[in-house]
């Protein structure tokens, strides 16, 4: 009897060790994740586009081809006078996974503005009205007004990769390099005039973007950072609402951008 009573002891003791070191463990991984979010401003510059213009009602199926537009920055006209979203403006939130904090996840939400260049020579090709055209128009508000300027907005679910430059300099500043890579929806506001045709200015969702990142990040005092970011962004617009019809057009973007952020350890 006693033996078996000294069994089960030893084999309780054992469990028991087991179990804490399974809850340390456990704790461990939890605490090794962290979150961060960040708040910042934008610059963009777009590459030439195609606008394709489809209005049955009007038996118009036209595109104005080779187009220039250019991003409305807005915080680099008297940022403090003005609300905090008016300007091009972006936020992240992110969450790293490892005890290395290397891999982690993020949702990118960009506030960029795309507005068609006024006064250029865009070349168009297709049917107006049913008559074949293939001419040249100077744009302006009888032949094409274009704007994305409540916002071109990609949203963007990125993987993120860190790589460690600078660990922990003298205990108070820390810099990485983060590699970032993601797809998610557009949701533009879309607003525009077509041959003087205006269409109902709205947000919609209209289309997807795919983007890759290359960030530089400055942490201090173990939670707050400075990231200055570089990315390229393809967008896909389709369906956006014009007069009496819909649109679609894709566009490359490079774009820079200054954030503050802070990060919590769990």
């Amino acid at each position: 009897m006693k033996k078996i009573l000294l069994a089960f002891l030893c084999i309780l003791c054992i469990h028991s060790a087991w179990s804490q070191d399974s809850l340390v463990k456990k704790r461990k991984i939890v605490r090794n994740g962290s979150f961060y979010f960040s708040w910042g401003y934008n610059a963009e510059w777009y590459t030439h586009s195609n606008i394709h213009i489809s209005q049955p009602g009007l038996n118009t199926n036209f595109t104005y081809m080779n187009v220039l537009a250019t991003d409305h920055r807005g915080w680099d006209d008297h940022l403090l006078q003005k609300q905090l979203t008016i300007p091009q403006y972006n936020y992240r939130l992110g969450y790293f996974f490892n005890e290395k904090q290397d891999w982690g996840f993020e949702i990118n939400f960009d506030h960029t503005k795309y507005v068609v260049t006024p006064d250029q020579s865009v070349r168009v090709k297709g049917t107006i009205n049913g008559r074949a055209v293939d001419t040249t128009i100077v744009t302006g508000e009888h032949t094409l007004l274009w704007m994305l300027n409540n916002g071109a907005n990609f949203l963007q679910f990125n993987i993120v990769r860190k790589l460690r430059i600078v660990d922990k300099m003298n205990h108070n500043v820390q810099f990485d390099c983060l590699l970032k890579a993601g797809i998610g929806p557009v949701i533009p506001h879309v607003q525009n005039t077509i041959f003087g045709n205006a269409n109902n200015p709205n947000f919609q969702f209209g289309g997807y973007n795919i983007d890759a990142d290359l960030s530089w990040r400055a942490t201090m005092l173990k939670h707050i950072f400075l990231e200055f970011q570089s990315k390229a962004v393809y967008g896909q617009y389709f369906g956006l609402k014009v007069y009496d019809g819909l649109a679609d057009q894709h566009f490359g973007c490079f774009e820079v951008a200054l954030v503050l952020g802070a990060c919590f350890n769990l």
